[in-house]
């Protein structure tokens, strides 16, 4: 009898995604997302317009876009459909994140004059709500509704090129026009002495915990580490997180990294950073991980009962057979490709974070597929350079970002004014007791021409995208000035630095007037 649900029986040995605990919610995304029993297209030479190998953002933005304009396309997924995104990244961190700001606002409450009683935390039912939420979402990108409602042919299995126009997964060979390459990427795990020996955690794992651990380590502050490193630490872990740089959010201007490091600080986090770790053991008195770790501060050792490793991820690349049809690559950059997407095999693309460009974001990689979709169904010449891809950290506060920073402007010789609105001399920054942050635009001098940005505000992720449009549109940071905005809102300290840029154009006695209207305005 074949299986239809997870629900139905123990799945085969080797068939098992890693998705635990097996209850009713994970059960759902399962069926959704990795059906068991699921009936294959039909074991025959087959020929597509396009065949595109995984099916995270980027895979299934192709596949339904080429199917939506009439192409015959066949989506190949080994493991869970929507990738990283939907089952172990965006979707479950930010319910997480969710709960640990309730948890945050609760114990706040008389500074806003409402008191509360004892704020106590239900980890469990946390991670229920998050199952819960996620299986209902992922219906969206559900094996049933790409084939039934889309009409793309889905093949569970791992896709091998064996030729320059042929693929074989499943031992069954299928022809293809053009493909597209979209198999993510995984976890660093790094070569440390002991790795291998203990239990660590990856985004892949975290999610299955059912537990709050006493004491966590993270290693690791990017996006991902400092996310879940701030949550846990809000929900009642101890949290230290190890770097081995200088600073944290190495990749973000200093300012923004300094006022989400003070925040983490004050949440319990904490941080040992020009560190590097020796070596892991098992603590023989418990079931902790011993992490002995070597900081410019002194060698210590912390005791960890959750280690999670978020030192970066690894382009899945290898036994795809990219040899075979001309693909080049190397194991820790990806696949190399140009500013078309395509890779060196000129019939084949590659988008998200399997490539060697770009940024690894979901929804670059989701803008990154549409324009694979009109360059290789319609002779396009779309360029991964022309996008305007924004970036966000979902701590609290949030960093944002879009564009050059200051650092890449200087090494490029770049002439720019760097406009600064700090969120303490907004209305409803104030207002809301949410003063720390800024928001700051690099603009060209006299035309205004938006170089790049970074918020820092509890809702950055949001006010970017309006920098964003500005970019996208050509819109000089002076235009933005006479956008009108509701008042007040935080976003208003976008438009206030457009007033402030415009008064680099004045003259003194305009300045002087100007800022007198400025004045009245705040009274």
């Amino acid at each position: 009898m074949q299986l239809t649900s997870w629900k139905d029986s123990q799945p085969p040995a080797g068939y098992d995604p890693e998705t635990s605990p097996l209850d009713e919610h994970n059960i759902k995304l399962l069926d959704n997302v990795h059906p068991l029993g699921w009936q294959q297209p039909a074991e025959r030479m087959k020929k597509y317009n396009l065949v595109i190998i995984g099916g995270g953002a980027g895979g299934l933005v192709s596949a339904a876009g080429s199917a939506g304009v009439g192409g015959k396309v066949a989506l190949i997924e080994k493991h869970l459909m929507g990738g990283d995104c939907l089952n172990v990244g965006c979707v479950p961190s930010k319910a997480l994140i969710r709960c640990a700001n309730a948890a945050r606002a609760a114990r706040s409450g008389q500074e806003f004059g409402i008191t509360v009683g004892k704020v106590e935390v239900d980890f469990p039912g946390i991670m229920r709500r998050m199952r819960r939420l996620r299986a209902d979402i992922s219906p969206t990108d559900s094996c049933a509704r790409f084939q039934t409602e889309l009409g793309i042919d889905i093949f569970q299995g791992t896709g091998k090129f064996i030729g320059p126009r042929l693929i074989e997964v499943n031992g069954q060979k299928i022809q293809f026009a053009s493909a597209v390459i979209a198999t993510g990427a995984l976890a660093r795990v790094p070569d440390i002495p002991g790795i291998h020996d203990v239990p660590y955690l990856t985004n892949a794992t975290f999610f299955n915990l059912t537990e709050l651990p006493e004491r966590m380590v993270v290693m690791g502050s990017g996006p991902i580490g400092l996310e879940l490193a701030q949550a846990m630490a809000v929900l009642g872990s101890k949290v230290t997180v190890i770097e081995k740089s200088a600073r944290v959010m190495g990749r973000e201007d200093p300012e923004a990294a300094k006022i989400v490091l003070a925040q983490m600080e004050k949440d319990g986090v904490e941080f040992i950073t020009n560190a590097k770790i020796e070596r892991f053991e098992k603590d023989s008195a418990s079931s902790a991980t011993l992490v002995h770790v070597d900081a410019k501060s002194g060698k210590q050792t912390l005791h960890a009962d959750a280690f999670l490793l978020a030192i970066g991820r690894v382009p899945t690349v290898k036994n795809l057979g990219l040899e075979e049809v001309g693909v080049e690559y190397t194991p820790e950059r990806g696949i190399k490709i140009d500013d078309t997407l395509h890779t060196t095999a000129s019939h084949v693309f590659a988008v998200g974070d399997c490539c060697d460009a770009g940024n690894k974001f979901t929804h670059a990689s989701d803008f990154m597929a549409r324009a694979v979709i009109r360059n290789a169904l319609f002779f396009g010449s779309a360029k991964l350079s022309k996008l305007v891809i924004p970036r966000a950290t979902y701590t609290e506060p949030e960093v944002a970002a879009v564009g050059a920073t200051e650092d890449q402007l200087k090494k490029d010789g770049t002439e720019f004014l760097t406009i600064v609105r700090e969120m303490a001399d907004v209305d409803r920054a104030r207002l809301d007791e949410q003063t720390e942050g800024f928001v700051k635009v690099l603009a060209k001098p006299g035309s205004g021409e938006i170089f790049g940005a970074t918020i820092v505000a509890p809702d950055a992720g949001n006010m970017i995208s309006e920098i964003s449009v500005a970019m996208a549109a050509g819109m000089g940071l002076g235009t933005l000035a006479s956008v009108i905005h509701p008042y007040p809102t935080q976003a208003e300290a976008i438009r206030q630095c457009g007033d402030l840029f415009n008064k680099t154009k004045l003259t003194p006695f305009v300045k002087g007037t100007f800022d007198k209207l400025l004045a009245f305005r705040r009274r």
